[in-house]
């Protein structure tokens, strides 16, 4: 079983380095692994070059059964004895560093008591990762556009554009969004890390939708820092409420065009389907969807 887990990991992740780190052994035990098992079933499943590993036609239809079949073991382990009560063993969770901070680890000391037998890994990044083939069980997202995954809604959040105090002394507060876009009010803008894409701004006008395209003080590509920029007066910031809202309540951060608030952005928490039937996963998703539905929107 040790090697059938160490060949669809391989296969995953496209390299036994990769496949090697994720299961925590060395690359030449799993390499000596996978030639077991290939001796085993007299088949060759994978073929071997310097840079690539490419899984053969045998390969293919074997890693097919097999990822069913470790499926299937967990289940029935998860569904056995006293892992039915408790749900045990590592979770691997990937989200965004705002929604890590400001939202999952101050909650995380309640699932902690109700799954004190779950041991969560946290990966804290702004990229899409890719959570087949790094072996992570699932992930938070702002979409559900990946077919080669399950898709969950978990919730929504609330935009906000603010301002510091000190950007309102020098620039005044705009009372409609075309004054951002005529440049008189210096946007600090968000960018993506993967892409580059600058985010946009669309804000509802008399229930339109209305992009506003601003002069860019800055651009950053991390929510901390744009809260930063927020925070020094470099320009409005149109971001997730939850990442600002204790600046807006102690009054550092003052908002601005309330009445001309963005849709609210869906939440999905993500899986591959192999860990759809995975205990694990099913009470951190059922978790996760009450700690969004208890945030408040303002």
């Amino acid at each position: 079983m040790q090697a059938i887990r160490g060949f669809v990991r391989v296969v995953e992740a496209g390299a036994f380095t990769r496949a090697a780190e994720s299961l925590q052994m060395p690359s030449a035990t799993l390499s000596k692994q996978i030639q077991l098992l290939e001796r085993h079933i007299g088949a060759k499943l994978l073929e071997r070059t310097t840079r690539h590993v490419h899984v053969t036609s045998e390969g293919t239809t074997y890693y097919n059964r097999m990822r069913d079949l470790l499926a299937e073991v967990e289940e029935i382990e998860t569904t056995l004895g006293r892992a039915k009560v408790a749900p045990r063993g590592h979770l691997r969770v990937d989200t965004g560093g705002s929604t890590a901070s400001a939202i999952l680890i101050p909650a995380f000391p309640d699932f902690q008591a109700k799954y004190p037998e779950i041991q969560l890994q946290l990966g804290v990044t702004d990229r899409t990762v890719d959570l087949i083939g790094e072996n992570i069980d699932c992930a938070i997202r702002r979409t559900a556009d990946d077919p080669a995954l399950i898709a969950r809604r978990i919730g929504f959040l609330s935009w906000t554009m603010c301002a510091s105090t000190a950007y309102i002394a020098r620039h005044g507060v705009p009372s409609h969004p075309q004054q951002v876009v005529d440049g008189d009010f210096p946007v600090a803008g968000y960018f993506s890390h993967s892409s580059g894409v600058i985010q946009p701004i669309e804000l509802l006008v008399r229930d339109e939708p209305f992009l506003v395209k601003s002069r860019h003080s800055i651009l950053v590509n991390d929510s901390n820092a744009h809260l930063a920029c927020a925070l020094a007066g470099l320009g409005l910031v149109h971001t997730l409420d939850f990442n600002v809202r204790p600046s807006i309540d102690r009054g550092d951060l003052v908002v601005v065009l309330k009445e001309f608030r963005a849709k609210p952005m869906e939440v999905f928490i993500v899986y591959p389907p192999s860990r759809a039937r995975s205990t694990k996963v099913r009470v951190f998703c059922d978790w996760v969807t009450q700690i969004f539905a208890r945030l408040v929107q303002h």
